[in-house]
């Protein structure tokens, strides 16, 4: 029997043991895509307890800090959204995480979080209600008394050589501008370019953030959709200023419907007006307003990134009273295949498509956008087009492996970006060892089926690619 988070935790077989090893495991980390907080970067936050890092609670600004996963699990077990969003005693809300996490076995986050108690505080035993109380008072005299266990120590002890956050156009980046200037940050943090209001026509809040991105570049108003580009192209090359390498898109589904200046204009009259748009004109809209931004991409060699089927804040009791980002989205079935084709292709048409990565919710989509890529590579990068690695609720053993096979057979994995994070939590780079071991398994089997042949450099160029080197020259870091 295995021994639970021994030395050789997924690793299953000889060459995986040698590949991880010898070549992935003391890689650097490119974070490429996160949602940790600039501010709590620059003013190196120091976290009392562990249940401050996994659990958080509301904020006096209204939001929430915490990891969303750990909350649905909690949920899961029925436990008290006090206990687990409120501002209740730290320690009562750690016990019931404890006991949610002792019964997920086969679970992620049963992984990830031990991975994280062992990674940063060296605690080999598994976390369960017998241990609880001593692994709480480990961690947190660890996370009070260590002057290494802040923010930045952490991303250092995590050998993070790169963080790209997720910032809205409107943003001041002002963190950002203060952690470059630091001189005692070990690591670069970079602004990415997330439009996403701006491209919701059918949100509620449109009008208003609207009026937000105006006031960004010194207008009373946006009165067309041009100007909207306008205002987004102005603030894209601000964001460029700061060394942003990347722009998010978080879409329900890939729209593609062709619009003209003119009929983009009047859908988005319609909407400044208040009036009710049908699905075509909110798809047209969007297709106007990605095809001109993807144009700015290629021309500013900014990453385009496109994350879809999902759908957000399913459950609208919850989302008026702890509102978005808090666990209540779920995995969406898209049959927008053919649109993402035409969204590339029309890009393509002109030479203006941007390096891409794409990112489905849906398992299903691997296939899709394995074959997908491969009709619109190019010679300006190996790899231009990527399918983006296993994300949010496929990022597990299973989805890893399964986006990594599809990627293998349909395109090239030696080629690929690897892992990012995808999170709010400072201790979840523990994650990128769990995506290298499973990465390193999964090519050890194929050398130990015979399936690929047991080349020291061939495989050496591989693992090292996919844990750092790819990410660093396609992102340009």
């Amino acid at each position: 029997m295995n021994t639970f988070l021994g030395e050789d935790f997924m690793l299953k077989n000889p060459t995986a043991v040698r590949l991880f090893y010898s070549y992935a495991e003391n890689l650097p980390i490119i974070d490429y895509h996160c949602h940790l907080s600039p501010r709590e970067i620059y003013e190196n936050k120091r976290f009392d307890n562990i249940s401050e890092i996994w659990l958080g609670g509301k904020q006096p600004d209204g939001t929430y800090s915490g990891d969303h996963y750990k909350w649905r699990l909690m949920r899961s077990n029925g436990i008290d959204e006090n206990l687990i969003t409120g501002n209740v005693d730290p320690y009562e809300k750690f016990l019931r995480f404890t006991d949610t996490l002792e019964l997920s076995i086969g679970n992620p986050m049963y992984h990830w979080s031990n991975l994280e108690l062992k990674k940063y505080f060296g605690i080999n035993e598994a976390l369960t209600s017998d241990n609880a109380k001593a692994v709480w008072d480990k961690t947190s005299d660890i996370l009070q008394n260590d002057p290494s266990y802040t923010v930045r120590g952490i991303i250092e002890k995590s050998n993070v050589s790169f963080v790209g956050t997720t910032d809205d156009p409107v943003d001041s980046l002002e963190w950002h501008d203060k952690i470059a200037a630091d001189p005692d940050v070990k690591f670069e943090v970079r602004p990415s370019f997330r439009p996403d209001k701006a491209i919701n026509i059918n949100k509620d809040g449109f009008r208003e953030y609207i009026q937000q991105l105006a006031g960004s570049v010194g207008e009373t108003s946006l009165e067309t959709a041009v100007d909207v580009v306008d205002a987004l192209e102005k603030r894209l090359l601000f964001f460029k200023e700061k060394g942003c390498k990347a722009s998010d898109h978080g879409l329900d589904y890939i729209p593609f419907s062709r619009c003209s200046e003119e009929e983009a204009d009047t859908v988005f009259k319609k909407a400044m007006n208040g009036e009710k748009l049908s699905n075509e004109e909110i798809d047209k809209y969007q297709t106007f307003i990605l095809l001109r931004l993807g144009k700015i991409y290629h021309r500013e060699n900014i990453v385009m990134e496109l994350h879809y089927s999902v759908t957000r804040n399913v459950n609208e009791q919850k989302f008026k009273t702890v509102g978005p980002d808090t666990g209540y989205d779920i995995i969406a079935k898209s049959s927008c295949g053919i649109e993402l084709a035409r969204l590339l292709s029309e890009l393509d048409k002109t030479d203006e498509l941007p390096k891409t990565i794409i990112f489905s919710l849906d398992h299903s989509d691997f296939n899709l956008i394995g074959s997908c890529i491969g009709a619109f590579q190019s010679p300006e990068i190996a790899g231009k087009i990527q399918m983006g690695a296993a994300w949010w609720f496929l990022d597990s053993k299973d989805g890893m492996e399964e986006q990594m096979r599809s990627c293998a057979s349909l395109s090239i994995l030696g080629n690929f970006v690897g892992m990012l994070t995808d999170s709010r939590s400072f201790l979840s780079y523990a994650r990128h060892d769990y995506f290298r071991r499973i990465m390193c398994n999964l090519i050890g089997e194929w050398v130990e089926y015979g399936e690929y042949p047991n080349n020291e450099n061939s495989l050496k160029k591989i693992v090292e690619g996919i844990s750092y080197y790819n990410a660093k020259r396609y992102f340009g870091i």
